[in-house]
């Protein structure tokens, strides 16, 4: 007689916010992380998308972004330096944005390995929607998700794979740790606007391309793949996510969410909305 398989010892929370503007967001992040730290809230992770805004990292250079103050202003695009990791990215409707809020301690203590299973996380998203996607060592300017344009059904699984194919990004990473608890997050180009990714030099890296599951264009076969709502592709996330932590997941449902945004110090800090259905 064998033993029953152990339950999960991890236990996530997720719930899709719909639209909420970068600054709200970040206060229920700010909120929820000492929350998180004081063991008022287990592990939770918040699925969204953002209006459209042009985030620096703590190790962005400003000549990367190419639009001016002016022209951000009559654009409506919001500007924010933050504190996660990483250089200049833009964050929009129709892109996937996953802000983890866990607990690492005790068994999970590792950055690189952290940052490797969001990029884990995202690739078998993609993977779901056929699309095959890959991580590439070696250069830290280079962290997060790639993909060929010209096979979209594979990627290299060896990680030193040469940076000489025609690759783009479809999913970037930036993370911030406080007492081992984690904010930010990644993000996972779904069918954003691409254009709006002129405004400037994302991640700083100009050798290469990025992309969406939209503008990738890939054909519809037989198994029915098409391109996802970002809300289908966040629950997607999610499930790898949970999987890829051995925890149990648990989706919010429209209640939970709408208290969890209601919080009395993040309604007063930025005075949160959702559009949570």
């Amino acid at each position: 007689m064998t033993d029953a398989p152990a339950a999960p010892s991890r236990h996530i929370t997720a719930y899709w916010l719909g639209r909420v503007r970068y600054a709200e967001a970040l206060a229920l992040q700010e909120h929820l992380v000492q929350a998180r730290i004081k063991g008022e809230i287990g592990d939770t992770l918040l699925l969204l998308e953002h209006e459209r805004v042009i985030t620096l990292g703590r190790g962005a250079h400003t000549e990367n972004v190419l639009v001016d103050p002016a022209a951000r202003a009559e654009l409506g695009i919001d500007y924010f330096e933050t504190g996660r990791g990483g250089d200049v990215t833009y964050h929009g409707p129709g892109q996937l944005v996953g802000y983890p809020i866990f607990d690492l301690k005790p068994e999970r203590c590792d950055v690189r390995k952290y940052v490797r299973t969001l990029a884990t996380t995202m690739i078998r998203t993609a993977a779901d929607f056929g699309v095959g996607a890959g991580f590439i060592e070696g250069d830290a300017k280079l962290v997060g998700v790639w993909v060929d344009p010209n096979d979209l059904a594979s990627f290299p699984e060896d990680p030193q794979v040469s940076t000489a194919r025609p690759i783009a990004k479809i999913g970037a990473i930036g993370v911030r740790l406080s007492r081992w608890v984690t904010m930010h997050g990644f993000s996972f180009n779904v069918s954003p606007e691409m254009a709006d990714y002129a405004m400037i030099v994302a991640c700083g890296i100009t050798s290469y391309g990025v992309t969406s599951l939209q503008a990738l264009d890939f054909p519809v076969g037989a198994s029915g793949v098409t391109v996802p709502t970002v809300e289908q592709a966040g629950r997607r996330a999610a499930v790898h996510l949970a999987e890829l932590f051995g925890a149990r997941l648990d989706f919010a449902d429209r209640e939970a969410t709408h208290a969890l945004v209601a919080r009395p110090s993040v309604a007063a800090s930025a005075g949160v909305s959702t559009s949570a259905p």
